[in-house]
């Protein structure tokens, strides 16, 4: 499981490395083979490749008709790319997501359970700001368990 907060770095070359927690986590359960993506182009998703695999999976077993499969496969295609991390332990963010997503200097790497979330700083802790949860939230959390 991908989780907590480690603050990390885009070089002026467009790679992030990854935070040694996460890194250790994901070469003993995933490998060196991510696919790098978004679908909001406000952040970035760094998926194992495995993890995105299972995500192919379901979609694939889902009607080509449907709209919102659509919505989702055009925009995680449009920003995606399979990557690897080199020996440093860095991956190459795509040029076109890294300008969209403002993807330089300081950034936000969260786990997700299973991809990380890559946000420039700034602008997650406006979106964190921006969002509080609501009452609403806490009920759906509490429907969740949670």
């Amino acid at each position: 499981m991908l989780r907590g907060h480690h603050p990390a770095r885009i070089d002026d070359k467009g790679r992030l490395k990854i935070p040694a927690p996460f890194k250790l986590e994901l070469e003993q359960q995933y490998g060196e083979e991510f696919y790098v993506t978004s679908l909001e182009s406000t952040y970035v998703r760094v998926y194992p490749m495995e993890e995105w695999s299972k995500v192919e999976q379901r979609l694939a077993e889902s009607s080509t008709f449907n709209k919102v499969r659509r919505k989702f496969l055009d925009r995680a295609n449009y920003y995606g790319q399979a990557v690897r991390w080199d020996k440093q332990g860095r991956i190459l963010v795509p040029t076109l997501l890294r300008e969209v997503a403002d993807m330089k200097g300081e950034v936000a790497v969260l786990g997700n359970l299973g991809y990380l979330s890559v946000w420039n700083k700034e602008r997650f802790l406006k979106h964190i700001e921006n969002n509080p949860i609501t009452p609403e939230d806490e009920e759906l959390l509490d429907q969740l368990g949670i």
